[in-house]
């Protein structure tokens, strides 16, 4: 189940964290190691009390999504600002492993690139920001622009040259992710390629995909928004640029959500609620834009 999002009593808090929020917090990476949580808050009361002080203190284990590292690297910043006594970790083990982790407790805060499913139950997800995936070929290419259609037809091995849509000649190298990826069922679900893709390398990291298609002039993948640079070239699909105002407006039409996944069981620890209303408050859409992803909540 998706939800809205809702800001809840962070409302202290959020004077100090406007100062975070002009924090470039692109680069960096956060601690793999995924700890158990604190023990709950005792009162409602005493926890607005000390997420105002800033007293808190522990472990918050975050995991799944690689496509969020960039998101998550700049939250984490931005709540050491606000509450230095926590340490929020991050497992970068894909999307289905996020959800697996919540589900199972073994994480506080599993994230996942791609919606809940139907039979993904026990957990809610809370999206807190859209991510356009880009199509990226070598910047040697001369394809500047592919139609969904296209894109449907050379996944599925349709069409298998480049000369095809108007590149030169040469057999198109498909790039993706592997079974499981947020990034991966956002793609197939959207251009309607589902378990039909003729791969020639399935690859367990955005980062992974990127080098690959860096270094094959035949190459085509696809990745997050946020983790592009480049390296790599991204084509505009349907005349329309992978961005935040086309992802914001509705425009672009492969984007995919972020999300944060909690167990319906288990309330959060304080430390833990703390950084997801820090999240999912408005304070964060700078940090969140600065990441490279859009913002859903300003």
């Amino acid at each position: 189940m998706m939800k809205k999002i809702t800001r809840r009593s962070f409302l202290t808090v959020c004077g100090a964290v406007a100062a975070a929020a002009a924090l470039s917090a692109c680069g960096g990476s956060a601690s793999s190691t995924a700890a158990s949580s604190a023990a709950a808050s005792s009162t409602a009361a005493s926890s607005v009390a000390a997420s105002a002080a800033g007293d808190l203190s522990g472990n918050v284990a975050t995991g799944g999504s690689t496509s969020m590292k960039n998101v998550i690297a700049a939250l984490t910043e931005g709540f050491a600002e606000v509450q230095p006594g926590v340490t929020v970790s991050y497992d970068p083990t894909g999307s289905g492993a996020g959800i697996t982790g919540a589900t199972d407790k073994t994480l506080d805060i599993g994230l996942s690139s791609r919606a809940l499913k139907a039979d993904e139950t026990g957990v809610t997800g809370t999206t807190i920001a859209l991510d356009g995936i880009a199509i990226i070929v070598n910047k040697d290419s001369k394809v500047e622009d592919l139609t969904v259609d296209q894109l449907k037809q050379m996944f599925t091995g349709e069409i298998t040259n480049w000369s095809e849509v108007g590149g030169d000649d040469g057999e198109i190298v498909l790039v993706g992710r592997e079974a499981g990826s947020g990034t991966r069922d956002g793609f197939e679900s959207i251009v309607d390629v589902k378990d039909a893709c003729k791969y020639a390398q399935e690859l367990t990291a955005t980062g992974a995909v990127i080098s690959a298609v860096e270094a094959n002039p035949l190459a085509i993948g696809y990745a997050s928004l946020s983790a592009v640079g480049d390296t790599v070239k991204a084509v505009t699909v349907e005349g329309v640029e992978c961005s935040e105002d086309t992802v914001k407006d509705g425009t672009y039409k492969i984007q995919r959500p972020f999300v944060f996944v909690t167990n319906d069981s288990a309330p959060l620890s304080e430390q833990a609620q703390a950084f997801f209303d820090f999240a999912t408050s408005t304070d964060a859409a700078d940090l969140i834009r600065t990441a490279g992803a859009v913002p859903v909540n300003e």
